[in-house]
């Protein structure tokens, strides 16, 4: 069917310009001034603005972690991420140490397919290296896996700087690229235990055994190791301005190094933290964790002139009751925020409605760069003949509040209620299909596993 959605402007990474779309099928016909109909059902959305598909390439869906799972599976997460614009995720597929690339792949398809309401993807976690799992790295090329991911942290999933080398050195032949999880585990485990040992157990521990220096160290560190190895990497869920001095630094010395941050450092403090009530502090705890305020001035500035590339939500949602399983104990809340539904209208409301960044911006770290840096442009990220018809609607001119009561999200709190918005999503169309209307999601369960290619960027 063909749909010609007339009358509005469409936002690209260079600019804003006033252009029908036409839509056949699943892919855009055509952009241009005063489109004929020929057909076509006819949407007005004068005055509206028009993107391409959000993409978040950064979520945690139906994953076990910390003795629980997260609250959000493939079914909810997508739904919820499809009603805040999101057209296109990349999840992680994290086998556990001793299992293979491949059984993790397939687990994660179990979990996806069929129950996505939005189009999908797959980084793979590497937290074992040896000839087994370098072997297996061309099945993942094949499959449509071209980015991995690492940490620094976490004894469960992280991994030594020898085995990090040479998975950098490995990825790099088949053109593929790691994100790293940077933070400086072995002083982060000195602070925790300093901590318990003086019975400061509650979550203001948490931001105080994260320091931003520990950050900063293990950008550093990855950076020099990823020099020595002659590869680029994503510095993910970037949150300190120390760590943007510390990218800077190895760009200046020519290295290629892309950073990812995400709504919460933009907008959340780590005032939080020190609420009296356990629960409303507890619920806030992600690592890293929420920093200064003079941090989101730094990464403000650094969206608005290109040092970031991508915005993100590593959205890991866990109820109020499962956050509960760290009363007495900070290290056993469970890490993460929800954020899948909320992310394009708080960029929208508190970067372009704000004066922060402009909506080129906006699109380019939601939409352009995404589907560049992890395989997907033409087909994703833009508003352009050819591509998947992947399109969202935001009326600049509606006003919004955030509530837990109105998401769709499967947890029974936002890190932002309350939070009033400018600017509104009315429609996103899914590959040409209207998916959501006027805020509720008209079509679930049609998303598609979408196959990456190498960056393109």
């Amino acid at each position: 069917m063909r749909k010609l959605l007339k009358g509005g402007s469409v936002v690209t990474g260079s600019g804003t310009f006033r252009a029908d779309v036409l839509t056949d099928g699943e892919t855009i016909a055509a952009v241009g001034r005063d489109l004929p109909p020929h057909g076509a059902a006819v949407t007005d959305v004068t005055g509206k603005l028009l993107f391409p598909g959000f993409i978040d390439a950064h979520t945690h869906f139906d994953l076990d972690v910390c003795n629980t799972t997260t609250a959000d599976d493939f079914a909810t997460g997508t739904k919820s991420a499809l009603r805040g614009g999101t057209t296109t995720i990349v999840d992680f597929a994290c086998p556990n140490k001793g299992q293979t690339l491949g059984y993790g792949l397939k687990l994660w398809h179990e979990k996806a397919d069929g129950k996505s309401s939005c189009d999908y993807g797959f980084h793979m976690t590497i937290d074992d290296w040896n000839e087994g799992i370098e072997a297996e790295l061309p099945a993942m090329f094949d499959a449509g896996i071209s980015s991995f991911k690492m940490y620094m942290t976490y004894p469960a999933m992280m991994i030594g700087d020898q085995d990090m080398y040479f998975a950098l050195r490995a990825l790099k032949r088949y053109g593929g690229i790691a994100g790293v999880h940077c933070e400086n585990a072995g002083v982060i485990d000195a602070l925790i235990s300093q901590h318990k040992r003086d019975g400061l157990t509650g979550p203001s521990s948490h931001p105080e055994c994260r320091p931003n220096a520990l950050e900063a160290e293990a950008v550093a560190h990855l950076l020099r190791i990823a020099q020595v190895a002659d590869v680029p990497v994503i510095i993910v869920h970037l949150s300190t301005a120390e760590a943007l001095d510390e990218v800077r630094a190895a760009r200046a010395r020519g290295q290629q190094v892309y950073i990812e941050t995400c709504p919460h450092y933009l907008l959340l403090d780590d005032s939080v933290y020190y609420q009296p009530e356990y629960s409303a502090a507890a619920r806030y705890v992600c690592a890293p964790p929420l920093r200064k305020k003079k941090d989101q001035q730094a990464l403000w500035q650094a969206l608005a002139d290109g040092t970031i590339q991508t915005v993100s939500t590593d959205h890991c949602s866990f109820s109020l009751a499962q956050k509960d399983a760290g009363k007495g104990d900070f290290t056993k809340i469970p890490g993460g925020l929800p954020g899948v539904e909320t992310r394009g209208i708080l960029l929208y409301s508190a970067g372009v409605a704000g004066g922060r960044i402009s909506a080129g911006t906006m699109c380019k770290v939601l939409s352009e760069n995404p589907a560049k840096l992890y395989g997907m442009f033409g087909r994703k990220g833009v508003i352009a003949p050819g591509a998947d018809a992947d399109i969202v609607v935001i009326d600049p001119a509606a006003e919004g509040v955030i509530t837990a009561g109105d998401q769709i999200a499967n947890v029974d709190y936002t890190p932002y209620e309350g939070v009033k918005t400018q600017g509104k999503i009315t429609q996103v169309y899914l590959r040409g299909a209207l998916a959501v209307d006027a805020g509720k999601v008209v079509a679930e369960n049609t998303g598609m596993y979408i196959p990456r290619g190498v960056r393109q960027m």
